[in-house]
């Protein structure tokens, strides 16, 4: 009888997870209607156009020339910055587009490609990668999540994926803005259901991958790391164990970079594509340690590069550390989701070149962690939308940004989600008046962001506001989190004793 209950709660599970995710393309594909990065801007045009330059090259070269500087290959122009599977991305998408339009991946011809027929099959090969990459990756993690946890609801499970499919900044950079992040979050999200799973291996290997399509996927590296190697000491031949993962990141390393281990040269001219030091410690105004203490201390002026390179990459450590210690002394699925959470935050704002779309690497475990918090999915997915709008402004995306804040808010408070049988609530009188002040105050530098003009002397005096503002929840969200991961370790050496006393 336990056996067909189960049976049938999967199949329901399956059933809703279909119903939300066909909605949540049809929610993306709306989305896919407006303007893009660098839309009729010549004569860069961009992140739309870099990625059709790079279906071009990859179609156009052999993979040899793909990360190499020549006169058919000008790396000025949008040259391939990204690790060899967003290459190999880029030349399977490339067919599909040179198969109904060759014109829009013509080498030497296509730059600055915008017919319509062009565009509608790039904007369609984000939401395959979307159906085929992280939908499926979600799912997995979902039936993870959830095994052995006979209590969780219908309505439970039903709003962690809603809340998941449709995180309104994924969609608004991936369909409005234009990028292929569900390649790699997908890739994350499926390596995070195989670990909880048990299957280490296969984790080890996809978290390798998502590595491989995007480095920005290091944010997450520190509690990967730290998580393996901590259930690796509790086995019982920890070196073999090591061994065998160490061999597995290996092997997928090799595969996915053979073209360009044939020589140091062709290796290293890859690498130094991966690592855009002369950008500088970061760009535009992103809510990050950096960007924002260079109000007061300059940190261009006063710095080196190779001082700042390792000033950042200090910080960035020290502060991953604790999450890494406690990880490796208490590696627990919870612990792990959290771990994730804030390694990012801590790559967010203390590492080098940092972007406002980065926000989505803290928001990829905070969606995860959605039901365990979800006052702090809330917090932190208000204040990433703040901290992107001047970037999604400059898009035009002002349309769908309102339309999806608004959609995320009536679907965070849907109807019995608060009946959590974990217990949780949002619905006390602090919670509720703090929610209240921060979309009022989102609410006015929204207007004044887009009725009033900054001063002369200051032109990008609103920037600097909505930086400060975004900065400081984010840091107390991370500072929050930590402390949740750390007190988690507390729970387990309670449960431990009891264990050992009975």
């Amino acid at each position: 009888m336990d056996k067909r209950k189960t049976e049938k709660e999967y199949k329901n599970s399956v059933v809703w997870f279909l119903c939300i995710s066909v909605f949540a393309l049809l929610v993306r594909v709306a989305v896919s209607l407006h303007p893009y990065s660098g839309a009729g801007n010549p004569p860069k045009y961009g992140d739309f156009e870099a990625q059709r330059h790079w279906m071009e090259i990859t179609l156009g070269l052999p993979p040899k020339e793909w990360y190499r500087n020549s006169t058919i290959n000008d790396l000025s122009y949008w040259g391939l910055d990204y690790p060899p599977l967003t290459a190999y991305q880029s030349y399977v998408h490339g067919l599909l587009l040179r198969y109904f339009h060759p014109d829009s991946v013509s080498l030497y011809t296509s730059r600055g490609h915008e017919s319509y027929l062009g565009k509608l099959l790039m904007r369609w090969t984000v939401l395959l990668s979307d159906a085929l990459i992280f939908f499926p990756a979600v799912l997995c993690f979902l039936i993870a999540y959830y095994s052995g946890q006979p209590s969780a609801s219908k309505n439970n499970t039903a709003w962690h994926t809603t809340i998941i499919l449709l995180s309104p900044c994924l969609i608004l950079i991936d369909h409005g803005h234009f990028q292929y992040n569900c390649i790699s979050l997908g890739l994350t999200v499926g390596a995070i259901a195989a670990i909880i799973s048990g299957k280490e291996l296969v984790g080890s290997s996809l978290f390798c991958l998502a590595l491989n399509h995007k480095q920005m996927s290091a944010y997450f590296a520190p509690a990967f790391f730290s998580h393996l190697f901590g259930k690796c000491l509790r086995r019982r031949n920890p070196y073999l164990e090591v061994f065998k993962l160490g061999l597995v990141v290996l092997g997928t390393f090799v595969v996915v970079w053979w073209p360009y281990l044939h020589s140091l040269d062709s290796f290293l001219e890859v690498l130094s594509r991966l690592a855009p030091f002369e950008r500088g410690i970061y760009e535009d105004y992103v809510a990050n340690f950096w960007c924002t203490t260079s109000i007061i201390i300059k940190w261009k002026r006063l710095f080196t590069t190779q001082s700042l390179k390792l000033l950042s990459l200090s910080a960035t450590l020290l502060t991953c550390l604790p999450s890494m210690i406690q990880q490796m002394r208490y590696p627990s699925r919870h612990g792990f989701l959290y771990s994730l959470l804030n390694t990012a935050f801590s790559f967010y704002f203390f590492s080098f070149q940092v972007h406002e779309k980065s926000i989505l690497l803290p928001l990829l475990p905070a969606s995860l962690l959605a039901l365990e918090e979800p006052f702090i999915f809330q917090w932190l997915i208000q204040f990433a939308l703040l901290s992107m709008f001047p970037l999604l402004c400059r898009d035009k995306l002002v349309l769908p940004y309102v339309a999806l804040y608004g959609f995320f808010i009536l679907l965070y408070n849907a109807p019995g989600r608060k009946q959590d049988t974990r217990g949780r609530s949002s619905s006390s009188i602090v919670k509720s008046l703090l929610v209240s002040v921060i979309l009022m105050i989102s609410f006015l530098l929204h207007v004044i962001y887009l009725t009033i003009s900054p001063p002369t002397k200051y032109p990008f005096l609103f920037e600097a506001i909505i930086m400060l503002l975004c900065f400081s929840q984010f840091i107390a969200i991370a500072v929050y989190t930590n402390k949740k991961q750390w007190m988690l370790s507390e729970q387990h050496s309670t449960t431990m004793a009891k264990e050992k006393h009975l």
